[in-house]
């Protein structure tokens, strides 16, 4: 009887073993490519001959006449995403404190626009938020890329419900205690929705990391350029070097792995709420 148990873990650790070596095969396969000799890239499924070429070629500025700015656009990346990450989780906390938390006449009115407008991409509004940037002449700064991206109904989605789930007699007791709500907020509900806010933080920051659309409609100097419209401005819409392409692509991930690892168990435990 026992021996059949273990042979129905081994099996299952053997399935969760394949499944997983099927989802990380991409990742490796890029990593793999990103060194390979240009003579093999795509052309073999595991590489033999690998150098650093790629990443020279890229570092290097390409076929660019003038050195690109790596290190400016890093730099402005990782700004724009670090500041709307945070104006973005900040908005959603404060709303969603005021939608779980304190009665007011149309709350569900409110709740119920949120859920609504999130059914629509956020591309519909491209235009029109192109034009008031503009016009309030924030257009290629660091504002005209952080304040449209200051608000996220997601993470009033999550916070809300994460929220609703905090007893209401912790805020109860503090508030005959003389809490103000802000107290209230961040010295009593935010240290216990720590895991939700790693989920929260690390879904929001690689959304911003990744953004090039906005980046791309907004930036026109090179002192402003983000990491991802360089690379898009380096290659092309063809191409034509798909060595230096995983290379890049290697590097735009790197921060987001760092990021993940670091918060990786506070993440798991939040994942655990958002599955319940």
């Amino acid at each position: 009887m026992a021996g059949a148990k273990n042979k129905g873990l081994w099996f299952r650790y053997l399935i969760a073993i394949v499944l997983l070596l099927i989802m990380i095969f991409p990742y490796i396969y890029m990593v793999l490519n990103s060194f390979a000799d240009w003579d093999q890239v795509d052309k073999k499924l595991f590489p033999t001959h690998f150098t650093m070429k790629s990443y020279h070629w890229l570092l290097a500025g390409g076929e660019a006449v003038i050195p690109r700015p790596w290190l400016h656009a890093f730099f402005n990346s990782f700004v724009v995403s670090a500041v709307s990450t945070l104006l973005m989780m900040a908005t959603g906390i404060m709303v969603a404190y005021a939608l779980a938390k304190i009665q007011f006449k149309g709350r569900d009115t409110i709740n119920n626009v949120i859920l609504f407008q999130m059914f629509f991409p956020a591309i519909i509004l491209l235009i029109p938020t192109f034009l008031v940037i503009q016009r309030i002449g924030m257009y290629d700064s660091y504002w005209g890329m952080i304040l449209p991206k200051a608000v996220s109904l997601w993470a009033v989605f999550m916070y809300t419900n994460f929220f609703k789930a905090i007893p209401d007699t912790f805020i109860e007791a503090a508030k005959l205690d003389g809490a103000s709500d802000l107290q209230i907020m961040f010295k009593i509900v935010m240290p216990m929705s720590k895991s939700i806010t790693t989920v929260i933080f690390l879904f929001l920051f690689m959304e911003r990391w990744t953004e090039l659309l906005w980046d791309m409609l907004v930036v026109k100097s090179d002192n402003m350029l983000t990491l991802n419209v360089l690379l898009s401005q380096m290659f092309g819409p063809y191409g034509g070097y798909p060595g230096p392409m995983y290379a890049a692509s290697v590097l735009l991930t790197l921060p987001i792995i760092i990021i993940f690892l670091l918060f990786a168990k506070k993440f798991q435990e939040g994942m655990q709420f958002t599955l319940k």
